[in-house]
């Protein structure tokens, strides 16, 4: 040989003992060598082999492309793989595992999802399926639920799942396991504030007959270990996180921090959602002050004084006095007007408590069907203009809908009342620059003006409009028309930016 000549046999060695997997299938997919290291990583002995099935299709390029497997023994792995022909018509594969950087790339791109949906609106209900999905679908496990406890904190209720069917009372049925004497560990994971691991729980639950109750729905998918994970929001438990592994895996520190990661996204989103309940609280109690206030200066004033009218009648019948039929038609007159005015006023007060307009049809037809009520019951004019020329008012959220409404009425109302004027305009539009787009409400009076006070005070309704804009991330400001008489409340809200339109360009694979 000559100086620098590899002997084949020894590049052979080398190339056997390598860390990474080396095999040799035939075409149709099938093992017919493969190095030690191969073998492990397909959990096979050297008696498997030939004819074993691999993991590998019998066709590919040399672009490196990746490959789940089923050990026989059990357990998923993943594989890095490239195949290249052989002169006899075989092909050769290198592989190596990357089951671990794959779930962990999986890991990190779940949590970044739990993040953005936990920051949108959605259900509390919708949102801890989807979380629950994520955990699933990163770790490949049996199944995943994450459960919260009810109002009164007396009851577990599933409110995300994946992987097991849906059962409307398990924690009941939990119960009657406890009761049978079994333990169940989630509770203390919940009231420990800490996770806890169970190693081969899926074999106690199918064989000791306390969980008789649960077992058939626990039954299928199979797995093995069990994870249970408290979720906390400022240090105290809402619920928990429970995870069933699939046979073959173990839950080591990583993927019990990543539990602990979800699990503190799916606390945010109860936290989240109590939050918006007790806003939704807030509103609520705010429009039972308004009505009680409106039936105050209205409705109840003006029932007294049909009280008294009918009252004065009532006086002189009883003295037996002539009772001059002019004065009798008066009266009779302003009744029929008041009461008139009352059913006025108790219409309005219906539809803007409940516009149907606002669900049926959207913002725009609300604000209309708002403007001709008032209109018909108070005499002022009121006008709307609606801009939106890509039709978008008809695409956006009903709650955000609804607080913009709630602006808009209780604009109408502050100058309708207060004003002294009689023409009212609101401007509703959607406008964009580039992807950006806003919300604008604009209600402008030609009354008196506003009234002297301090920058950023108000009364109870203005409180209210601008904790509405707030919610989102809006802005409400109040200022004198320019150059004219009157006051103006303009709303302002952003929207959420829209990805550009048009088709997709695909990234370039080269010169292929």
């Amino acid at each position: 040989m000559t100086p620098g000549t590899r002997h084949p046999h020894s590049t052979r060695a080398r190339c056997w003992t390598w860390p990474d997997g080396l095999a040799v299938i035939d075409r149709n997919g099938r093992l017919i060598l493969a190095n030690p290291a191969a073998l492990r990583l397909c959990g096979l002995s050297p008696s498997d082999l030939p004819g074993a099935a691999s993991p590998f299709p019998s066709s590919g390029g040399a672009e490196e492309a990746v490959v789940g497997w089923e050990a026989p023994g059990g357990g998923r792995r993943e594989f890095a793989y490239q195949v290249r022909a052989s002169r006899r018509g075989e092909r050769v594969v290198a592989f190596r595992d990357v089951t671990e950087s794959r779930r962990h790339q999986r890991r990190l791109a779940a949590i970044a999802s739990a993040a953005g949906r936990v920051a949108a609106e959605c259900s509390l209900s919708s949102t801890l399926d989807a979380l629950a999905k994520e955990v699933l679908e990163a770790d490949a496990l049996a199944s995943v639920q994450i459960l919260t406890v009810n109002a009164a904190g007396e009851s577990f209720q599933v409110m995300g799942t994946a992987g097991f069917g849906s059962t409307p009372d398990f924690f009941d049925l939990l119960i009657a396991c406890m009761e049978a004497g079994a333990e169940l560990r989630m509770i203390d994971a919940f009231t420990s504030r800490r996770p806890v691991v169970v190693p081969h729980r899926y074999a106690t639950v199918m064989t000791d007959p306390v969980w008789e109750p649960i077992r058939e729905h626990m039954r299928h998918p199979e797995w093995d270990w069990f994870a249970s994970v408290p979720l906390l929001v400022r240090g105290e438990p809402v619920g928990v996180l429970n995870a069933y592994f699939a046979p073959g895996q173990e839950i080591g520190r990583t993927a019990l921090d990543f539990l602990m990661a979800m699990g503190e996204q799916a606390a945010q989103a109860v936290a989240y959602a109590a939050l918006l309940e007790r806003e939704r609280e807030v509103a609520r109690r705010e429009e039972r002050q308004r009505l009680a206030r409106d039936l105050h200066d209205s409705v109840v004033q003006q029932v007294f004084s049909m009280g008294m009218q009918v009252e004065s009648l009532g006086m002189l019948s009883a003295r037996g006095a002539v009772v001059d039929s002019a004065y009798v038609t008066r009266v009779a007159q302003e009744l029929a007007g008041i009461s008139k005015a009352v059913l006025g006023d108790l219409r309005a007060m219906v539809t803007d408590l409940h516009p149907t307009a606002l669900s049926d049809e959207g913002l725009p037809a609300a604000v209309r069907t708002l403007a001709a009520v008032t209109t018909g019951r108070t005499g002022f004019e009121v006008c709307v203009t609606v801009t939106d020329q890509d039709d978008e008012l008809g695409d956006l959220e009903s709650e955000l809908c609804e607080d913009a409404y709630r602006v808009v009425a209780e604009a109408l109302h502050n100058s309708v009342k207060h004003s002294g004027g009689s023409l009212v305009t609101i401007d509703l539009a959607l406008t964009r620059r580039g992807t950006q787009r806003r919300l604008t409400c604009e209600i402008a009076d030609d009354g008196r003006g506003l009234p002297e006070q301090p920058a950023g005070e108000g009364g109870f309704g203005m409180t209210a409009m601008r904790e509405r804009a707030a919610r989102w991330d809006g802005e409400l400001t109040t200022s004198a028309r320019p150059s004219e008489r009157g006051a103006l409340v303009r709303l302002a809200i952003p929207l959420p930016t829209l990805l550009p339109a048009g088709p997709t360009r695909r990234p370039s694979l080269g010169n292929s």
